[in-house]
């Protein structure tokens, strides 16, 4: 078995001198998983429910703190308001995160869902519009204090869908003003994350279409706002390591939202389709810190739609692929790289990175987690636990079967 290999994390370790800053920097990474990658959810065309899934706030806390139990490296659950917190702040929910073995991380406000944003949130034409937007993110602030968390994520559905529909500049100046608004209510100990997308829901222009957009949304707002990368919010072939590199050249890198994708927005399990493009970003990341002397502050975060696979499995998939990923960025080795990059010995240079993203880092995942007093192989841990069958059958007797019409 890969992960508890023993002889082969020792093999891998022994040969960097770095062995112990390697060890360290697998068992400090926090990748924070998301309240809703545990419920039950679906496509425009429909939803299909899983027994196991969680249905109240409660379930969802149990379900990120089981994950965080086996992979060790999720301390954190993302909270989305509306669907987490529907009658407001709840200071309960700290003490159950608490009780689950994990805390609340970022506020995510939802400006999308109401009637009254068909045309936009933060730059909707309607001032009254954009005053319940504006109100509603100045509530998430409130409700980021109550939870103790550190970042307030934006994300806007806005933009438009025909030529001339609105003016594009004065929905640019409302985004400004309604952005500084917020920011300036936020506390110290918070940090904005503005969030970028190119296309849908609207096709004509989105308000915020690409890291640019948000890098001056967030340099207008304050010191304490950053950007967010999603790496499903990208044209295809677009080179998402060169924006994390720019954006971390400029100390304006603030999170990710992890997930994969084939098309577009497709939200599927990291690594499923192209682990090697994040494992040039955690290159990137890593190569950036190592320079630096120390660790870059950044919010890694799930933001993933699990459809078919059951909710707890696919994010032990994504965080465990994760995990190897980030350990192969680890085992570059730095000097070989900047020697055959000073020479322009392209091919070297190359193969450089390519012989640690084909290491299998599993064994040293394993040795890592094992010193951690976990299981080395989490989803095969959990997968003979029994605690999917478990719960399916403790929340169908709560909550009725999916063919219940209560449940639908």
């Amino acid at each position: 078995m890969p992960y508890t290999d023993a002889a082969a994390a020792k093999k891998l370790l022994d040969a960097r001198p770095n062995a112990d800053a390697i060890v360290t920097a697998l068992k400090n990474l926090a990748i924070e998983t998301p309240s809703w990658g545990y419920a039950d959810t679906g496509t425009r065309f429909g939803k299909f429910h899983q027994p196991a899934c969680a249905r109240t706030m409660k379930e969802k806390l149990e379900d990120a703190g089981v994950v965080h139990k086996y992979a060790g490296i999720c301390p954190t659950v993302a909270t989305h308001v509306l669907w987490d917190f529907p009658n407001g702040p709840d200071a309960t929910v700290i003490d159950y995160a608490k009780k689950c073995g994990i805390e609340i991380g970022a506020i995510n406000p939802n400006v999308f869902q109401d009637q009254c944003y068909k045309f936009g949130s933060f730059g909707n034409p309607n001032e009254t519009s954009r005053k319940q937007a504006v109100q509603h993110c100045l509530d998430c602030v409130e409700l980021g204090k109550t939870m103790q968390s550190k970042y307030l994520s934006l994300w806007f559905a806005d933009g438009t869908n025909y030529p001339g529909q609105d003016s594009i500049r004065a929905r640019k100046h409302r985004f400004t003003e309604a952005l500084k608004k917020v920011y300036a209510a936020m506390p110290t100990s918070m940090t904005m994350l503005i969030e970028y997308k190119p296309f849908e829901p609207a096709f004509y222009h989105t308000d915020i279409a690409d890291w640019g957009m948000a890098y001056i949304f967030a340099k207008q707002a304050g010191p304490n706002a950053k950007v967010l990368v999603d790496t499903g919010h990208h044209y295809l072939s677009q080179n998402i390591e060169q924006i994390v590199a720019w954006l971390l050249d400029e100390d304006m890198l603030g999170g990710f939202h992890f997930n994969d994708r084939r098309y577009a927005d497709d939200d599927l399990t990291l690594g499923s389709i192209d682990p090697y493009q994040i494992f040039r970003i955690f290159n990137e990341i890593i190569s950036f810190e190592q320079e630096r002397g120390k660790p870059a502050t950044i919010a890694y975060m799930v933001d993933q739609s699990h459809c078919i696979k059951p909710k707890i499995e696919a994010m032990l998939q994504t965080v465990d692929i994760t995990h190897q990923l980030f350990a192969k960025a680890l085992l570059v080795d730095r000097k070989a790289l900047r020697d055959a990059q000073a020479r322009t010995d392209v091919v070297g240079a190359e193969e450089t990175l390519r012989g640690a993203f084909l290491t299998d880092t599993r064994p040293l995942i394993g040795y890592v987690r094992q010193q951690m007093g976990l299981a080395p192989d989490a989803l095969a841990e959990y997968r003979t636990s029994g605690h999917e069958a478990r719960i399916a059958k403790e929340r169908e007797a709560q909550h009725g079967s999916p063919s219940d019409a209560a449940y639908a």
